[in-house]
């Protein structure tokens, strides 16, 4: 077993989770990788080059004095952390001195899980221990880890459920030793037909498992949060359900598997549009029903695609980005308190976000 974590490091890790779900705040998620940014920037014509991916970033980090409002920690990717401002400002100083708490990708990406029909579990435990010491070193407090689970006949089969459950509390063990808090993400996928009672009955079974994990591995759970999707119906199946019977589903399924000692748990947006992430988490957030946890996001492409759209790399438009940036993270604030009216308008708020096997 691990050496038991002390009292003052169990204290840090429970004010770090603690401080990241403050009321009306959630965490933005610009830990796309190179290859990733890729794909985002070709959609609007910009080539991907490490001086575009800094000059992006910039644009959100210094989009003003709403941001920390809303905003209460970015996710990193690994080249992000060590660029700068043009005014040469490191971007973990930037956010720092804004009241955000920087966060970090640690994990190496999914890759095949054998004996299984297509499934995979993620890589990147070899030499975590040294990479989370040089990232608290470097300024982060918490870190990242993506899980991937699909739903169809066969699947998430055992093997890959209970695969994933044990990597992601390795991964939480190697974090909370140097100092991180771990966000737990189990995320399945939106792809599929299958019916939002389905999704339902298939994410506790997940999260049971995960959780089983995390104590048999003696995981602090104060000083973890969980990124899991919401309960929502597969992208192709043909019942529509309210933001109501989503929000439903979604509470019951964490009010049966997560303990109430999480202090928080932040939402992926799992493809969905812009404004149905705002929409739905509001509706999470209005749901009458047991909640021990805040409940707020960790969104990616749900607080950037509009963003993106605006700016689409011109010189002259990143006020326009910024403006679109912050009008999603304030709806998406608005939502994790329960008082998001619907409406903000973007260049993408509506458009569909969903990419088939999504993979960073």
């Amino acid at each position: 077993m691990d050496a038991p974590l002390t009292p003052e490091l169990k204290k840090e890790l429970a004010a770090t989770a603690n401080a990241i779900v403050s009321p009306g705040k959630g965490i933005l998620a610009a830990d796309e990788s190179t290859g990733t940014m890729g794909k985002r920037f070709a959609n609007i014509s910009v080539e991907n080059t490490e001086e575009n991916r800094r000059t992006y970033r910039q644009l959100l980090f210094s989009s003003g004095a709403e941001m920390p409002k809303y905003i209460s920690g970015v996710i990193l990717f690994h080249e992000t952390l060590y660029q700068k401002a043009e005014d040469g400002t490191p971007f973990v100083k930037m956010l720092q001195d804004q009241g955000i708490i920087p966060g970090i990708k640690v994990d190496k990406g999914v890759v095949p899980l054998s004996g299984t029909a297509g499934e995979g579990t993620t890589q990147g435990l070899d030499g975590l221990a040294e990479r989370c010491a040089q990232y608290y070193k470097d300024g982060c407090r918490f870190a990242k880890w993506r899980c991937v689970l699909k739903i169809s006949g066969t699947t998430p089969s055992y093997l890959a459920i209970t695969e994933n459950a044990n990597v992601l509390a390795r991964y939480a063990t190697i974090c909370q030793a140097n100092g991180l808090v771990p966000i737990v993400e189990p995320e399945i996928l939106p792809d599929g037909d299958h019916t939002l009672e389905t999704s339902q009955r298939i994410t506790e079974r997940v999260l049971s498992a995960t959780y089983k994990a995390l104590m048999d591995h003696h995981i602090y759970l104060e000083g973890t949060l969980l990124k899991p999707n919401m309960c929502t119906p597969g992208q192709s199946c043909s019942t529509r359900y309210t933001a109501e019977q989503i929000a439903a589903a979604t509470v019951t399924a964490l009010s049966r598997t997560v303990p109430a000692a999480v202090p928080g748990i932040v939402f992926l947006s799992g493809g969905q549009s812009e404004e149905d992430a705002s929409i739905n988490l509001n509706a999470i957030n209005q749901f009458q029903g047991k909640k021990p946890w805040k409940l707020t996001f960790s969104y990616g492409r749900a607080l950037q695609a509009s963003a993106l759209k605006a700016w689409a790399g011109k010189g002259d438009q990143i006020k326009a980005g910024q403006g679109a940036f912050l009008g999603r993270a304030k709806a998406a604030g608005e939502a994790a308190a329960g008082k998001y009216g619907g409406g903000v308008s973007g260049a993408a708020a509506a458009e569909s976000l969903f990419i088939k096997d999504h993979a960073y």
